[in-house]
């Protein structure tokens, strides 16, 4: 039964009061755990994951294919407003109901993957690897929903920065340690089935924390749509997916066949890169067919909290112009990210121990370090000036990757970490660091990092509580485009034009959300003037 202070419409009552530093000062510890809860299965649905397949010898087209995995990150505010309506488990409220499910789900998801090897069967663990990335889309649905509604508009910038702390140390756990626990010569020898199974446990101690530590919030009442309709509107929504998914493979890949065709003949490109230029334009054709029809099957069945949610983001000033600014300012990191282990694995030839030390462990603690500087900026720069600031260093810190594809291994003198064993994880034996790649992860990571905290600050400021979850997963599915969908173009651009021309094209994707910022200062600075604009 729901506790009588939770039950749709009536009053909030509000904790028992605590002294306010100790009070912030918990807020952002649990938001900083939280924050780790959604980088841990994020990394191994993406950059682990690709680590994985790369030491087993795919190719890089493929392994840019199979970062589609992540495509319910971008779908992810579809079955949002389920979150927004329904309690799952009502002993422990609307949202820690749903964050300690989901958590569990996750854990279990990760065992799965554990136990199917990628070589053997490619599409079932590609399928696993999708259904993982759904429950983690889910898991950051809730987060993102109970972080907004948990932090004083004051405590948002802060708590955007110790929100990419926890992230990025799950990050340093599931993509650097890893890596070094199974670099085989220099680490633990640790299988990737391993690793999963220890990451799962991570994620079942989580739920634990979920379920007895989060505190309760004071939250609005329920969106009042009608139950029946909301459910029936997401299964038409679904129908409409599955719909899309059908017409792409049987219909758009021939048409993108032919249509390719003749300019592909004439080419010099080989059989494999055909095929995937092909497999490219099918998918793009089938993502014109698929969103207009979920939309018109939204309002065929009625899915009020989805469309009330929208309806609700986009009654404010500027709306359509943000939803542009919300895809493109992160573009450039996600474009030179794509497929950035395999590039300093396959093409590069750093060692698995190399690649975990510098770029998942250094680069991790370094994004930390901006993202907390960054938050620290904020408070003086504010909103505009932090975006506009932070988006430009974001494409500056990119041509740091196409300096090194350039230059080579061996351009600037290294270092050497001596071996170590800390219990959790171990260098067995002193390994050399190449100095342009600890260059080129530092300059990366640095600046994202402070992008990353201005972008979450101003997500936060462009939400109603009511619809928190929908309309913070929409604002967060449209950033996640760059991230999921450009991972097919970047495997087939990088096997076409080779890697210093693509990160020349990752760095010049900074511009455009600059110059859109600037024509959207003034509805920027309204949400500086009034941060419960949402």
């Amino acid at each position: 039964m729901p506790l009588p202070h939770e039950a749709a419409g009536a009053p909030a009552r509000r904790p028992a009061p605590t002294p306010r530093g100790l009070a912030a000062t918990y807020r952002l510890f649990v938001v900083a755990v939280l924050g780790f809860a959604s980088g841990l299965p994020l990394a191994l649905s993406g950059q682990a994951l690709q680590a994985w397949l790369s030491m087993e010898g795919l190719d890089i087209a493929t392994i840019g294919f199979l970062s589609l995995v992540g495509l319910p990150y971008t779908f992810k505010f579809l079955w949002a407003p389920l979150m927004d309506r329904f309690e799952l488990l009502p002993r422990f409220g609307r949202r820690r109901g749903w964050l300690v499910f989901t958590q569990l789900l996750t854990a279990g998801a990760l065992l799965a993957l554990a136990a199917t090897p990628p070589q053997g069967a490619l599409q079932a663990f590609a399928l696993l690897a999708v259904v993982l990335a759904f429950i983690s889309a889910s898991q950051d649905v809730v987060i993102d929903a109970y972080r907004t509604d948990l932090l004083p508009a004051a405590e948002r910038g802060l708590g955007s920065s110790v929100n990419v702390l926890g992230y990025r140390l799950a990050m340093i756990v599931s993509g650097g340690v890893a890596l070094i626990w199974t670099d085989a010569a220099a680490g633990s020898g640790m299988s990737w089935p391993q690793v999963y199974r220890i990451m799962a446990a991570i994620m079942a101690g989580a739920a634990l924390f979920s379920a007895v530590a989060l505190p309760r919030l004071s939250l609005a009442a329920v969106p009042s749509s009608v139950a029946r309709n909301d459910v029936i509107g997401f299964v038409a929504v679904l129908a409409a997916a599955v719909t899309g998914y059908l017409f792409t493979r049987h219909l758009a890949n021939p048409l993108a066949g032919e249509l390719l065709g003749p300019w592909l003949r004439g080419g010099s490109l080989s059989p494999a890169l055909q095929t995937r230029w092909v497999d490219l334009l099918a998918l793009g054709l089938g993502i014109v067919f698929t969103l207009p029809l979920a939309t018109w099957a939204a309002r065929r069945a009625r899915f009020e909290t989805l469309l009330g949610g929208v309806r609700g983001y986009f009654s404010q000033p500027g709306a359509t112009a943000f939803l542009f600014f919300i895809v493109l300012y992160k573009l450039t990191d996600a474009f030179a990210m794509a497929l950035l282990t395999p590039f300093l694995l396959q093409a590069m030839h750093f060692s698995p121990a190399e690649v975990g030390v510098v770029n998942k462990v250094i680069g991790l603690w370094v994004t930390i370090g901006g993202a907390l500087l960054g938050g620290v900026l904020m408070l003086h720069l504010k909103l505009w000036r932090s975006l506009m600031l932070f988006g430009l260093l974001q494409g500056l810190g990119n041509l740091a990757f196409w300096w090194l594809a350039t230059q080579g291994k061996g351009s600037l003198p290294g270092l050497v970490i001596p071996a170590f064993d800390f219990g959790i994880v171990q260098l067995k034996q002193a390994t050399q660091v190449d100095g342009g790649l600890l260059l080129a992860v530092v300059s990366e990571n640095l600046t994202s990092g402070m992008g990353t905290a201005a972008f979450v600050a101003f997500l936060m400021s462009l939400t109603q509580q009511r619809f928190t979850a929908t309309q913070f997963a929409l604002l967060s599915a449209f950033a996640s485009v760059g991230r999921v969908w450009v991972g097919p173009l970047a495997g087939v651009l990088a096997s076409s034009i080779g890697w210093p021309r693509f990160f020349v094209l990752a760095a010049a994707l900074a511009i455009p959300p600059l110059v859109l910022l600037w024509v959207l200062r003034d509805a920027v600075r309204r949400l500086e003037a009034d941060p419960a604009a949402g």
